[in-house]
């Protein structure tokens, strides 16, 4: 199957940015007659095309009741693989920018008991975002806590001191020593209400190794560090099937399934490439998958696989293509 590149992009206008902090830099995109853009909810993201023509994913942190705009946040990573540095050093105001339709990967629910943010660095922004919701709409209590190296590296901090966030948001500079990591324990020693979390890959395991007496269905999580798709040393060799044409193709132990759907010339949507956004999605008829991504939940594990980072647990998978 081969499927248009980037079909769901179209143009909006870049509006406004501006420096939030060291190296995290705030765009503002709209259309050029001011209208209404497609709703989106608390946690989604967009599909940016950035000038050096590579397509990132990026939350929204602005509240949903925003219709006329999308504001995103971004992070330049100098180590990366150059998106966010080409928005950041390239894109203009004025620049038309071609991004999708909101996505929601994240799924935020305003449920009893309340919720906890557990923010990391630019991981603030879906959960900015979410909180916005509940302060516009009093859909209920949160905590928001919001872990960075230093103030220098602190986006939105005045605002998050502000109304609606005073009294409810817990800012901690670590300095990058480990000794001085904020102690979550006390906050989710007790199960109550939902746990979203959102930043890099040791905060995660943190967090999933102080809720493992939680039930799964009250803790979410978006990995902002994305997941590997460097090869494990017990990675082996197995084969896809491609049901529509019955073709095979195989796959190397040191190669993902889409860049050997790649090389076999076959076009599969992808973005991050780093198991988060969700767009290599690819319908699963058969085989044991190894999921090692973070956009699919375990009711869609069964029929999905992330083809940029998932793999084969041993024998071949048959896939909707």
């Amino acid at each position: 199957m081969t499927v248009a590149p980037d079909s769901d992009l179209s143009p909006l206008r870049l509006v406004s940015r501006r420096r939030l902090a060291d190296d995290i830099h705030e765009f503002v995109l709209a259309r050029d007659d001011g209208a209404d853009l497609p709703p989106f909810t608390p946690g989604s993201h967009l599909r940016l095309r950035t000038p050096n023509g590579l397509v990132r994913c990026y939350s929204l942190c602005n509240a949903p009741s925003e219709r006329t705009r999308y504001v995103v946040a971004v992070k330049r990573d100098a180590g990366g693989r150059g998106g966010s540095m080409s928005l950041i050093d390239e894109a203009k105001v004025g620049d038309a920018l071609a991004v999708s339709e909101p996505r929601d990967a994240f799924r935020f629910e305003a449920k009893p008991g309340g919720a906890l943010f557990i923010a990391g660095g630019i991981g603030v922004t879906p959960l900015l975002s979410m909180a916005r919701h509940l302060i516009e709409t009093d859909g209920g209590p949160f905590r928001f806590v919001y872990l960075t190296r230093s103030r220098e590296t602190t986006a939105y901090a005045e605002e998050m001191a502000g109304e609606g966030f005073r009294g409810r948001v817990t800012i901690h500079h670590d300095g990058g020593d480990p000794a001085r990591a904020f102690d979550l324990w006390p906050l989710l020693e007790r199960p109550k209400g939902q746990v979203y979390c959102c930043g890099p890959r040791f905060l995660m395991d943190a967090v999933r190794d102080m809720t493992g007496h939680w039930s799964t269905a009250a803790v979410h999580f978006e990995d902002f560090g994305g997941v590997s798709a460097v090869p494990r040393p017990d990675d082996v060799a197995f084969d896809v099937r491609l049901a529509r044409s019955n073709r095979v193709v195989p796959v190397a132990a040191d190669v993902t399934i889409l860049d050997a759907l790649r090389a076999a010339g076959i076009h599969v949507s992808s973005s991050c490439e780093s198991g988060t956004c969700g767009s290599c999605r690819v319908g699963l008829l058969a085989g044991e998958a190894d999921h090692r991504d973070m956009a699919l939940n375990d009711d869609e594990k069964p029929s999905a696989i992330m083809v940029c980072v998932s793999r084969s647990r041993g024998g071949e998978l048959v896939l909707d293509l």
